[in-house]
C-alpha cells in the first residue's frame, strides 16, 4: 500500500455518489475517499484552499474519479486546470461519467484523462469497476511524485 492512497470523487449527483459508495464498500476497498460535489469544490481541494487547506485532514489524492457533467466548473474544465499545476499534472484522473459521446471520450484524452469509463446501468458492473480501478491504479501502477519538478 502506498502512503498516500486516498481517493477523490467528483460527482454531483446523489444517487449516483450512494451507488459508488455502495460499490466501495462492497469491493471492500480500504482506501479513504472523499466525495466533492462540484468543479470548484474539487479545484480548491487540489489546491489545498479554503475548508481544505489542512493536508493532514484533506491529503492530496492518489487518484481522482471525474464525472464530467458537475456544476460550477465541468469535469473538463477541472481536468485542464490541473494538468497545468506543476505539483499535480501527473496526479491520475479517471473519468467515470455517463456520457458515451465519442467528442466527450476524445477531448477527455486529449486533456489528459488517464482513463475514461462509462458508469453502468448495473450497480454490480460498477462493483466491478471499482475493483478494476483498486486492483490497477491503486495497487499495481507506480504512482508519479507529485511533489518533483
Amino acid at each position: 500500500m502506498h502512503s498516500n492512497s486516498m481517493l477523490l470523487v467528483v460527482e454531483d449527483d446523489p444517487n449516483d455518489v450512494l451507488l459508488l459508495s455502495r460499490a466501495l464498500r462492497k469491493a471492500a476497498l480500504s482506501n479513504p475517499v472523499q466525495f466533492v460535489n462540484d468543479g470548484e469544490a474539487a479545484i480548491a481541494y487540489l489546491a489545498g484552499q479554503g475548508e481544505y487547506k489542512d493536508r493532514e485532514r484533506y491529503p492530496l489524492p492518489a487518484l481522482v474519479l471525474l464525472d464530467l457533467k458537475v456544476p460550477r466548473k465541468s469535469g473538463l474544465e477541472v481536468l485542464a486546470w490541473l494538468r497545468l499545476q506543476p505539483g499535480l499534472k501527473r496526479l491520475p484522473v479517471i473519468v467515470l461519467t455517463s456520457s458515451k459521446e465519442p467528442s466527450d471520450v476524445s477531448r477527455a484524452y486529449e486533456m489528459g484523462a488517464n482513463a475514461y469509463l462509462v458508469k453502468p446501468a448495473v450497480s454490480e458492473a460498477l462493483v466491478d469497476i471499482v475493483r478494476a480501478i483498486n486492483l490497477f491504479w491503486l495497487r499495481l501502477a507506480e504512482r508519479p511524485d507529485l511533489q518533483a519538478r
